[in-house]
């Protein structure tokens, strides 16, 4: 099980990464465009339909699928200056709670994502670019990393109770 979640999140952070190099490949595209219709003039006038609610579909969809991947490497911003002044038993304490309440409400943002989701579909919502893009495609990537993240949060909280001790350590920290 320890793998399957491992991979999972590693997938997740990949992706990440994969929407990240998209949005570069789409900008990077556009931006040549432009300049060839400053070379050459506006008969070579070319765009990319869209472009924009694609680089920002992307950009959707990397921010929420390396949410989990990030927190689980200790890569989120955690306020240690506290931490660091708490007895150990006191810090596992601030730990579980932190991670209880990080589940919960990633898990109330996944429902009602999930929900929302749901009813772009039924109803048929599309974007309002050149190119109508169904709304709920590029929604499943957010409800995705919402749903990963809450079952990051879940792993994190057993595995610091199974440990005893926190288990996220900050980047800084060995």
């Amino acid at each position: 099980m320890r793998k399957g979640l491992d991979l999972l999140y590693a997938a997740s952070g990949l992706a990440a990464a994969g929407f990240i190099v998209l949005i570069c490949l789409v900008v990077s595209a556009q931006v040549v465009l432009n300049l060839i219709t400053r070379i050459f003039g506006t008969e070579y006038s070319y765009t990319i339909p869209s472009y924009a609610d694609f680089a920002g579909f992307f950009l959707a969809a990397a921010s929420f699928l390396a949410l989990a991947y990030t927190l689980t490497r200790g890569g989120h911003i955690r306020v240690t200056l506290v931490l660091q002044g708490m007895g150990e038993r006191a810090r596992l304490a601030a730990e579980l709670f932190s991670l209880a309440l990080g589940g919960a409400l990633s898990g109330f943002a996944t429902f009602y994502m999930i929900r929302l989701n749901v009813e772009s579909y039924k109803f048929g919502d599309l974007s309002f670019g050149i190119i109508a893009i169904p709304i709920w495609v590029p929604q499943l990537a957010v409800s995705g990393g919402l749903m990963i993240l809450t079952i990051a949060f879940a792993d994190l909280f057993v595995q610091t109770i199974r440990a005893r001790r926190p288990v996220l350590r900050d980047q800084g920290e060995a």
